[in-house]
């Protein structure tokens, strides 16, 4: 299953990765970080295509995505 992974002390809460998400896998998270943001989480993950759009829009370089590699 492809994944998308947020460090969550460095977001800062701009919502970038939420709102360029073509598949809407990420959503504003409940609980605050040590600087006082509410960081998103991945709330729909089965849907991810690791397209990387999220990390691409991040200016806190705070997500990573994981593609899964099917062998044949």
């Amino acid at each position: 299953m492809n994944r998308t992974e947020i460090e969550f002390e460095r977001c800062k809460e701009c919502g970038y990765c939420v709102e360029f998400c073509p598949k809407k896998v990420l959503a504003f998270g409940d609980k605050v970080n040590k600087r006082g943001y509410y960081p998103p989480a991945p709330v729909k993950q089965e849907a991810c295509i690791a397209c990387g759009i999220c990390a691409r829009v991040c200016p806190e370089g705070a997500i990573e995505v994981y593609k899964e590699v099917k062998e044949a």
